[in-house]
């Protein structure tokens, strides 16, 4: 059964498909959709996604899309994947569906607001709003300081768990992403941020070399979207 994966390295659910598939051994096809050259606009991309988003799966002839839904897929579907990522245990399931709805809203929420009026839609032309910025760094310290206070618990991984879920996937994909931002972000949002901090290597080594690898592309990204910002600056002079 053929498996083709559309991914922008760039986009954090897409990393995070990419590295559950590789951890899993789960062979597939990677389809490259560049979001800074409007790929995922073209009437052929919309026919894979209507939405016109990264990450898309199509597995043989069934199509989806949401990285949640993408994962909880691969998760079921795929033999071999341990249980641990998305458990057979229905209560346990149902923690792991609590946090993914909760970080659409938070964490996510929050990350998108505060570097899309910083970094990237600066990057693109797109004026900042300072305010939508700093309810955007607002909401996501609290969902930072959620996460180290209730959903971490006592052990390494979300609920106190021994090891990763689809869920630690997710929000580290998604609190990562913070890197391509400005230097100061890290120091003043994570550093705080102990627990997380530690939860990440965590994650990083549970899915090693995998998510190193993809993540190589945060610095590169980073440079970039800095460059971009210089030009369009320049250019509104």
């Amino acid at each position: 059964m053929a498996l083709k994966v559309y991914v922008d390295r760039l986009s954090q659910p897409s990393r995070a498909i990419w590295i559950f598939c590789k951890a899993n051994g789960i062979e597939f096809e990677e389809v490259k959709i560049e979001l800074g050259k409007g790929q995922h606009r073209t009437p052929e991309f919309a026919e894979v996604n209507p939405m016109k988003q990264v990450p898309v799966i199509v597995h043989d002839d069934f199509k989806l899309f949401e990285s949640h839904a993408i994962l909880i897929y691969l998760a079921s579907a795929f033999p071999g994947v341990a249980d641990h990522w998305y458990p057979a245990d229905v209560k346990e399931r149902a923690k792991v569906h609590s946090v993914l709805d909760w970080h659409h809203s938070n964490l996510r929420r929050g990350s998108v607001g505060l570097l899309f009026n910083t970094t990237i839609g600066v990057a693109f032309g797109v004026p900042g709003d300072p305010k939508a910025a700093a309810e955007g760094e607002k909401l996501l310290s609290a969902s930072l300081a959620m996460i180290e206070s209730y959903w971490l618990g006592d052990g390494p991984f979300l609920f106190g768990k021994s090891k990763p879920s689809i869920a630690d996937l997710a929000l580290v994909c998604e609190v990562l992403q913070i890197e391509i931002g400005d230097e100061s972000y890290r120091d003043r949002i994570l550093g705080p941020c102990k627990k997380i901090l530690k939860w990440i290597e965590d994650v990083k080594a549970a899915t090693a070399p995998h998510f190193e690898k993809i993540h190589t592309i945060i610095p590169l990204a980073k440079e970039h979207l800095k460059q971009l910002k210089i030009q369009f600056s320049q250019k509104s002079v």
